[in-house]
C-alpha cells in the first residue's frame, strides 16, 4: 500500500511543474487507478485507467506512459478481462520497442507472464516462465535488483505450483539475499513468504 501512495506522491510531484492543468488531472487520475489496483479495487481501477488513457495522447507523460498501461493490463486482468489485458500489454510493449523505452521494460514482461497464466491454456506454463525469464533477464542488464526480485517471484511462484521447489528455491534465494533493507516493502515480503514456504 505503501508503494502505491509513493508513485502517487513521486508522479505529481514530477508533472506539476511541466504539464498543462489538464495533464495534471488526467496524472492524478491514474495514479489514483494505480492506488485502488493495489487495494483490489480492480474492476474500479481497470475502468478509471482505461477511461483516463483514452482522453490523453500517447506522447502525454512520455516515460509513464507504459507503465500506466501495465497498469491498465495488470488490473484487466485481475477483474477477469484476460484478453484485454493481453491487449493492453501488448500495446505497451510495443511502444517500448518503437521507442527504446526500457526502463519499465522488464515490468511489462512480469506482467503479460502473470496475465498468460490468469487466461490459462495449454501452453500458458510454458509460455509465462518465458515471459518471466526475459523479465529477469532485463532486470539484470539494468542492475534493477527489485525488477528482479518481482520477476523471480513471479517464476517461483509457478515452478512451486508445479512442484519444482528446488528450482524455485535456487532461482529465488539468492536474490532476495542480495538486499540488505526494505524488508517491510510488499515485494521482500512475498518472496520471504514463498521462499519459507518452499522450505
Amino acid at each position: 500500500m505503501l508503494f502505491a501512495h509513493q508513485v502517487k506522491s513521486l508522479l505529481m510531484a514530477a508533472v506539476s511543474d511541466h504539464l498543462h492543468k489538464l495533464n495534471r488531472v488526467a496524472a492524478l487520475e491514474l495514479a489514483d487507478g494505480t492506488l485502488l489496483n493495489r487495494q483490489g479495487h480492480v474492476s474500479a481501477a481497470a475502468d478509471l485507467l482505461a477511461s483516463t488513457l483514452d482522453e490523453i495522447p500517447e506522447g502525454s507523460f512520455r516515460f509513464h506512459h507504459t507503465r500506466f498501461l501495465g497498469e491498465l493490463a495488470h488490473a484487466l486482468g485481475r477483474a477477469g478481462e484476460t484478453s484485454k489485458g493481453l491487449e493492453a500489454i501488448g500495446k505497451a510493449i510495443k511502444i517500448c520497442d518503437r521507442r527504446g523505452e526500457r526502463w519499465f521494460f522488464s515490468e511489462l514482461l512480469r506482467v503479460e507472464g502473470e496475465i498468460v497464466l490468469m487466461e490459462g491454456g495449454p501452453n500458458a506454463a510454458s509460455e509465462a516462465e518465458d515471459r518471466f525469464r526475459q523479465s529477469i533477464d532485463w532486470a539484470r542488464r539494468q542492475g534493477a535488483l527489485s525488477w528482479e526480485l518481482r520477476s523471480a517471484t513471479s517464476l517461483a511462484q509457478l515452478r512451486f505450483g508445479q512442484a519444482r521447489n528446488q528450482e524455485a528455491r535456487e532461482l529465488l534465494g539468492p536474490i532476495y539475499d542480495g538486499f540488505t533493507e526494505g524488508f517491510e516493502t510488499s515485494d521482500l515480503k512475498a518472496a520471504k513468504g514463498l521462499l519459507d514456504g518452499l522450505s
